[in-house]
């Protein structure tokens, strides 16, 4: 059994380290890493980019996590742990995307990799972390404030709705705690009153 997990682990990680962001910014000639908080995130691609390829950057973040997902489903199946290995596969997948061993460490925050993670594991908890994003974004335009409370709508729904399953509770706790913890300096400068907004369009933009 360790060897379908090492292999989960390994591939999850490596595919965590496909950074959308960092992608299609190197197409653009440039590098997301360079601009705005340095992060290579969907968000600061956004800002700093515009909806220009942002589509994309969520499209291959999704991909590679599902992938992850689907890897540690069938490798863990035949021990009876499917949705197991599907988190497991997710949580490699958002630590290679926080910390990309390829990229120098320097990656994204892992919203998205959580929101593919629970589309992979259980559409109910996907339907919820989107929706409390988006009426937090809408209300507030802080997109950290969203994904924080996103991240710890994940955790509480998987423990809710998962908790006869203790390995998928505290497998969808670490990957909610990661993402809060990526948001570390965001809480700070929310806190203090000094965290950017962020507009679909600009003001005065019809």
């Amino acid at each position: 059994m360790w060897y379908p997990i090492f292999i989960t682990a390994a591939t999850g990680y490596l595919l965590g380290n496909i950074n959308g962001a960092v992608c299609i910014s190197a197409l653009l000639n440039d590098d997301v890493r360079s601009h705005g908080s340095g992060n290579a995130g969907l968000t600061n691609f956004f800002r700093n980019f515009g909806g220009k390829g942002t589509l994309f950057v969520l499209i291959i973040d999704m991909i590679k996590t599902l992938l992850a997902c689907a890897v540690g489903s069938l490798l863990l199946k035949p021990f009876g742990l499917q949705l197991e290995g599907c988190m497991f596969g997710g949580v490699c997948a958002s630590l290679g995307h926080d910390f990309p061993a390829l990229l120098g460490f320097r990656g994204g925050k892992g919203i998205v990799c959580g929101l593919s993670v629970a589309i992979a594991a259980d559409w109910r908890i996907a339907v919820m972390i989107v929706l409390v994003f988006l009426v937090c974004f809408f209300l507030t335009h802080y997109v950290s404030l969203g994904s924080i409370l996103a991240s710890a709508t994940f955790g509480i729904a998987f423990g809710i709705l998962h908790w006869g399953e203790p390995y998928v509770v505290c497998l969808a706790a670490a990957i909610a705690a990661l993402a809060v913890f990526m948001h570390r300096s965001n809480i700070s400068r929310l806190l203090k009153g000094t965290e950017s907004k962020v507009y679909l369009k600009k003001k005065g933009e019809k």
